[in-house]
């Protein structure tokens, strides 16, 4: 099975409205053009969801349908109203393309970005690798990620990426001979290649000789995901997360919580704007 379609299995999202085969068209679209789906997935479902509740009849999207909705997004912050009034707007033309006319609505003023990345410090990091290495659990539960965590965090800050490219990693992605890996799901469906310096090499190394000991089969396998949970299954950036934010709460970093940070994004910027570059200790677990 190939990575496309694990991808594709994975979506469960089901349109019901009358405009549901439509979203669907596009959304392949959009796929075709080297898109990434997720954003739109999730705004679609979200006007579908209007749509049905209107009991929305006719491929026409009106003014004033496009107002009903808006009163429903009352608690969307301007980024995120933003973000579906572009979405909507290139449904509404495409749908206008296929010969159904509908409204094309106005882009609200797009506002600056009032969050400020948290940029850790040396120090800050240094308890974040030695708290990962502290992390225990202190009943066998084989649906947890710990196993993956302290070399996950080091991966995100040695490599800069983002924790959604982290986690799709398969294993055949990594080449170490070149030291090197490729991220084949980024947010621009362009994938890159990504140097591996030696102490992370060090650490994905020692990650995968645990990793590989587990009693599941086919973690070893070329279309397998890098990092997983104890029972070998992939997990989301939702569970990092949790993660992360326990380790924060031990190095008394204040987490603010409501998407204000710190996240574990933050590693991202915080790699960016360091001039020199913390070396990754060695994986360390009991």
């Amino acid at each position: 099975m190939s990575r496309k379609e694990v991808f594709f299995m994975d979506r469960q999202l089901k349109y019901e409205s009358v405009f549901a085969p439509y979203f669907d068209s596009f959304l392949k679209m959009k796929d075709a053009m080297g898109y990434g789906l997720y954003k739109f997935e999730r705004i679609f479902l979200d006007l579908d969801r209007f749509f049905l509740k209107s009991r929305a009849t006719t491929t026409y999207i009106s003014s004033e349908q496009i107002a009903a909705w808006r009163a429903t997004r009352v608690n969307d912050k301007a980024r995120t109203l933003y973000d579906k009034y572009s979405v909507l707007s290139q449904f509404c033309k495409y749908m206008c393309h296929l010969g159904h006319e509908c409204h094309i609505p106005r882009l609200p003023m797009r506002k600056e970005l009032d969050f400020i990345p948290y940029v850790f410090t040396h120090e800050q990091m240094k308890c974040i690798f030695q708290e990962c290495n502290r992390l225990t659990l202190f009943c066998g539960n084989m649906n947890t990620a710990l196993v993956a965590i302290p070399a996950l965090i080091r991966f995100l800050y040695s490599t800069g990426t983002r924790i959604n490219e982290a986690l799709s990693i398969w294993n055949m992605d990594i080449d170490y001979q070149n030291h090197q890996l490729i991220i084949r799901k980024t947010k621009n469906k362009m994938q890159r290649m990504v140097p591996i310096n030696p102490s992370l090499e060090e650490v994905m190394k020692q990650y995968e000789g645990y990793r590989d000991r587990m009693p599941v089969e086919g973690l070893t396998d070329r279309e397998h995901f890098f990092f997983v949970k104890a029972n070998g299954k992939a997990f989301t950036n939702l569970t990092s997360y949790r993660w992360f934010k326990k380790v924060l709460k031990q190095c008394g970093i204040p987490h603010i919580g409501k998407m204000q940070g710190p996240r574990i994004h933050d590693m991202r910027y915080t790699n960016k704007n360091n001039i020199q570059t913390l070396v990754c200790n060695p994986l360390i677990l009991s």
